[in-house]
């Protein structure tokens, strides 16, 4: 399977990514910021319940050639993302606006808007959205198969077989 039927697998489609894409725009504008127009990655892991397994990733660049990857993460109050780590990927989070729960290696953190938090490669992470909240990611690249989740359902869209 290559990316593009992975993120199919992964992702909201048609109307529904439309009226997420619809919503998130409204709330990032009466903040008085804007995203990028680049095409967005509507996230629900495969759970099929976005409102609270979920993310909505807007890449900057994603330049594997060049070892780096930028994107913005937009989650809205309750959703999550599910704990996972990178084999490869080191990344940085800064909080852009909201408040975000991010339990890293087993502890928790709190960020609020200007924190920032490393996370290095092989540690386990997940993150919630305690309000509408928007993360500026700064990273090794994004892999589709370097994401490994500690649920083996969502591996098995990735890797095509449950245990990696």
């Amino acid at each position: 399977m290559n990316e593009l039927e992975i993120i199919s697998k992964l992702a909201l489609q048609g109307q529904d990514r439309k009226l997420v894409l619809d919503n998130i725009s409204q709330v990032v504008a009466d903040w008085n910021l804007k995203l990028p127009d680049v095409d967005a990655d509507v996230l629900h892991f495969g759970y099929n319940n976005f409102p609270l397994i979920g993310e909505t990733e807007f890449n900057i660049n994603n330049n594997v050639e060049h070892g780096y990857c930028g994107k913005f993460m937009f989650l809205f109050a309750g959703q999550t993302c599910p704990m996972h780590h990178h084999r490869i990927k080191h990344e940085t989070f800064f909080i852009v606006k909201g408040k975000v729960r991010m339990e890293l290696s087993g502890r928790i953190h709190t960020l609020n808007q200007g924190d920032l938090l490393i996370v290095d490669q092989l540690a386990k992470h997940k993150f919630t959205a305690l309000e509408d909240s928007l993360i500026l990611e700064s990273s090794k690249p994004d892999l589709v198969d370097d994401s490994i989740f500690e649920d083996q359902m969502i591996n098995k869209i990735i890797f095509g077989k449950e245990e990696y």
